[in-house]
Order: C-alpha cells, then structure tokens, then sequence
C-alpha cells in the first residue's frame, strides 16, 4: 500500500533544487491562563439540520488542553458535543450553562 500522504510532505512530490528541505512546523501554541481566555459563546442552527448547538470559540492554546475544556463543559452540561477546528460544540441550547461554567472557573467568557 502506498503511502501518498506522507507526514511532513504537504503535498510536494518533487524539487528539482538538490538542497530543498521541507520547513519545520511551528511549536503547538502555549496556553495562556484563564484569566486571560476570553472566549466567546453563541447560539448556531446553520448546517445542522435546523438542530442548536453551543459554540464556544476564540480559545488560545494547545489541542490537548482545549480538548480538557470541552470534556468539562459537556460533563458540566450533561450533554454531546465535540471539539473541532479550535471550537467547542456543545449539542443544544447551553449558553447560560457554559457560560456559568466560564466564570466560575475563572474563563472571561461573553455571548
């Protein structure tokens, strides 16, 4: 089997440049504290089957740790959800939930 998306490729099959090397890729972001997290939460329906979901975005860190968060909050609020592209989607109408959460734990959040 061959392997067409090799890690650290992006896409290139061929330089002529015999010195080409691929670039490095940044370090994962650092986490900044809490305190300093201002995240937004808002309402979505788009693309969702006419279903609302809690979006919470604007999270400055590392996967693993907006990973964390987002497993606290659907613990938090007793439902799914999942976190992609850098966001957090919580399943429902959670927007007072989430962000009672936010502030009790010290996350500067707004609607």
């Amino acid at each position: 089997m061959s392997k067409k998306n090799k890690p650290g490729t992006d896409g290139f099959v061929y330089s002529t440049d015999p010195n080409f090397q691929f670039e490095e890729k940044s370090k994962p972001a650092e986490t900044i504290p809490p305190k300093q997290q201002k995240l937004r939460v808002r309402l979505e329906t788009k693309h969702r089957a006419g279903k609302a979901v809690t979006l919470i975005y604007g999270f400055i860190g590392n996967n693993q740790e907006l990973e964390e968060l987002g497993k606290k909050l659907k613990s938090y609020c007793g439902t799914g959800g999942s976190v992609k592209d850098g966001e957090i989607i919580i399943q429902g109408d959670q927007r007072d939930k989430v962000l009672q959460w936010l502030l009790k734990n010290n996350y500067s959040g707004s609607k």
